[in-house]
C-alpha cells in the first residue's frame, strides 16, 4: 500500500469535522437523513487488530448491502473493493467483516456504503473510520484500557462520556475495555439527585435504558445508548477496541447458578436466558472476533508484535457459583476460568514469544470482591478475603501463578478494572501466604464512565503490596457522579529500542496521577 496521506492526529480533526461526532454530548446524524436512503446509525468500530488484520462494524437503519472499501491514505486514491455484505433484522442491521491481508504497522483507512436492499438505487453517504495494524519490527507502542461504561445511572450528560475524548487525544494504538462495557441492569432516570445539591441530568435516554434489560432488543438498546454519545463515537473511529466482558453485560454479579427468584425487576427468571440474550448483543454490537472451535468465546489472545501479546480472560463464563469459596481442593465448583481456558492459558503464555504478556483479566486478583457488599459476604472476584493459604478460586490462580514461575514465562503484567478506582498492586511472594510464584505488577483502572466507589480490602494470600491508589475519600461517600472527576483509565507505553514498559495511571482530565517505568526479564 502507498505511504500515508495524512496523520493520525490529523484524521481525528478530519473525522470530527466531517460529522462523525456532534455536539452537546450526543452523537448527531453522520448526513442529514433523507427518508429514501439508508442511513448509518452508530458510527463505525474497529477491534481485535493484529499485524495483517482487523474487525470493522457498523450498523444501518434497514436492510441494506454494505460496500466495503480499505485504502492506506485517506483520500482513498489506492482503495481496495471488498465484497458486500448485507443487514437484516436478525442481526439488528449490524454487520461486521474482517478485513484481512493488510500491510503490518499501517494506518487502514475503511470506508462503507450502504445501498437500499428494496431500493438498491438508494445508497447513503460514506461513513469513515481507521486504524493501525500491529508492526512486525520492534517499534514504540501504546495502548490505553479502563472499564465502567455508563453503570449506577449516570448517562450522557451535556459533557458526555469525556473520559473517552481524553483517551482519544493520546492517538493509541488500541483501547483495552476491560469489561462492564454496558450495565444492562443499570436503569436510568432522566435526572439523578447529585451529592450536596444540584441535579445530574441524563439529557438524552431510550426506552431500552428506563429498565433493565432481558429481551435481545434490550440488550441491543444498551449498546446503541453508549454509541449515542460523541465521546465513543469519536474514539471508535479513530481507534480500534479490544473488548472482553464481566458481570454487567447480563447483570450484576451473575454466574451460571445465578438465582434470580426475588429479584422483582426481572419477569424473565432463567439467568440461562438472560446470559445466551447478552452474548448474542455482545457479539452482534462489537468487533470481537469469531472463534469457530466456539463460537461466542471471549477468551482469546491478540498478537501485537514481537514485543506485546495481550491474553484476554472471561472470569464470568466458566466459572462456579458465589459463595463462601473456602474449598481445600481444586473443584469445577471452586474455578473461575475453567479447566479448558486454563489449559489454553498456560499453553499460550508457554508459546509466546513476545517480550510482554498482559493479561486482561475481569476483575483484581487480591481484592475483596463481595457478592453481598451490605453483608461482605460471599467471594464474588478471586479472593476469598481470610488472608490465609490458597483455598477456593485462588488455588486455580496459584495453579497458574505456579506454571508460570516453572515453566520461566517472563514479563506478565495484569490489567484490571471493575472495581471502580485506580490502583497499583506488586504481587511479593515474600509477603504471600502462597509463595510458588515470580513477583508480578498488576494495575487496576476505572470507571470510564460510572459511578466510583472504594477501595477495597487487601486479601494477603498473593502478597499485594500496595503502591499507589486513588478512590473516593470517606468524606465523599460512594458512588460518585462522573463529574466529580475520579473517571480513570490506564496508558501503557513500550519503547521499541529499551523494551522498557512506562505503566501511567491517568484521570479524565488527562492528569497524570502514577507513573512507573518496567524493565524487561531478558531469556537467558
Amino acid at each position: 500500500m502507498n505511504k500515508l496521506s495524512m496523520t493520525r492526529r490529523a484524521f481525528v480533526t478530519s473525522a470530527s469535522a466531517a460529522g462523525l461526532v456532534g455536539v452537546s454530548g450526543l452523537a448527531m446524524p453522520y448526513y442529514s437523513r433523507a427518508s429514501q436512503r439508508p442511513a448509518f446509525t452508530h458510527g463505525v468500530q474497529s477491534g481485535d487488530v493484529d499485524a495483517t488484520s482487523g474487525m470493522v462494524w457498523t450498523r444501518t437503519d434497514r436492510p441494506s448491502r454494505v460496500m466495503f472499501e480499505v485504502s492506506s491514505t485517506e483520500n482513498f486514491t489506492d482503495a481496495v473493493r471488498l465484497a458486500p455484505l448485507d443487514t437484516s433484522p436478525a442481526s439488528d442491521y449490524t454487520v461486521k467483516r474482517l478485513l484481512t491481508d493488510l500491510a503490518s504497522d499501517q494506518d487502514i483507512f475503511y470506508r462503507m456504503t450502504a445501498a437500499d436492499l428494496a431500493d438498491i438505487n438508494a445508497v447513503s453517504e460514506p461513513i469513515t473510520g481507521r486504524f493501525r495494524t500491529a508492526p512486525a519490527s520492534r517499534r514504540d507502542i501504546k495502548f490505553a484500557w479502563s472499564g465502567d461504561t455508563a453503570g449506577q445511572g449516570w448517562g450522557i450528560d451535556e459533557t458526555g462520556m469525556k473520559t473517552y475524548a481524553t483517551i482519544g487525544k493520546h492517538t493509541p494504538d488500541f483501547f483495552l475495555h476491560s469489561g462492564d462495557t454496558i450495565y444492562a441492569d443499570g436503569a436510568m432516570k432522566d435526572e439523578v439527585d447529585l451529592p450536596g445539591g444540584g441535579k445530574w441530568k441524563n439529557v438524552v435516554l431510550i426506552d431500552g435504558k428506563r429498565k433493565v434489560a432481558e429481551t435481545l432488543d434490550e440488550y441491543r438498546d444498551q449498546w446503541k445508548y453508549n454509541m449515542m454519545d460523541k465521546n465513543v463515537l469519536g474514539l471508535s473511529a479513530i481507534c480500534p477496541t479490544f473488548y472482553q466482558w464481566d458481570d454487567h453485560e447480563v447483570l450484576n454479579n451473575w454466574s451460571d447458578s445465578k438465582n434470580l427468584s426475588a429479584d422483582n425487576r426481572y419477569t424473565e427468571k432463567s439467568i440461562h436466558v438472560l446470559a445466551a440474550r447478552a452474548a448474542r448483543a455482545f457479539h452482534e454490537m462489537t468487533t470481537i472476533r469469531y472463534e469457530p472451535s466456539e463460537p461466542g468465546r471471549v477468551y482469546r489472545k491478540i498478537a501485537y508484535g514481537p514485543l506485546l501479546d495481550v491474553f484476554f480472560l472471561d472470569m464470568r463464563s466458566y466459572r462456579g457459583p458465589n459463595g463462601p469459596d473456602m474449598q481445600d481442593e481444586m473443584t469445577p465448583q471452586s474455578r473461575m476460568l475453567g479447566e479448558q481456558q486454563t489449559k489454553w492459558l498456560k499453553r499460550e503464555l508457554a508459546n509466546s514469544k513476545a517480550t510482554w504478556k498482559i493479561i486482561a483479566a475481569d476483575m483484581p486478583l487480591g481484592l475483596v470482591v463481595w457478592d453481598d457488599a451490605a453483608k461482605k459476604a460471599g467471594a464474588e472476584a478471586v479472593s476469598n478475603g481470610d488472608n490465609g493459604p490458597a483455598k477456593g478460586r485462588e488455588l486455580e490462580i496459584a495453579d497458574l501463578l505456579r506454571f508460570i514461575k516453572n515453566a520461566g514465562i517472563s514479563n506478565t503484567v495484569w490489567l484490571t478494572a471493575d472495581v471502580h478506582y485506580t490502583a497499583a498492586h506488586y504481587y511479593n511472594p515474600d509477603k504471600a501466604q502462597f509463595q510458588d510464584f515470580n513477583p508480578f505488577w498488576e494495575f487496576v483502572s476505572g470507571p470510564i464512565h460510572a459511578g466510583t466507589f472504594g477501595p477495597n480490602d487487601f486479601d494477603m494470600t498473593f502478597g499485594p503490596e500496595l503502591k499507589f491508589i486513588k478512590a473516593p475519600t470517606a468524606e465523599q461517600g460512594q458512588n460518585l457522579p462522573p463529574s466529580a472527576g475520579l473517571q480513570f483509565f490506564g496508558l501503557v507505553d513500550i519503547n521499541g529500542a529499551s523494551e522498557q514498559m512506562t505503566v501511567r495511571l491517568m484521570d479524565r482530565d488527562d492528569n497524570e496521577l502514577y507513573k512507573v517505568t518496567l524493565d524487561p526479564v531478558r531469556s537467558a
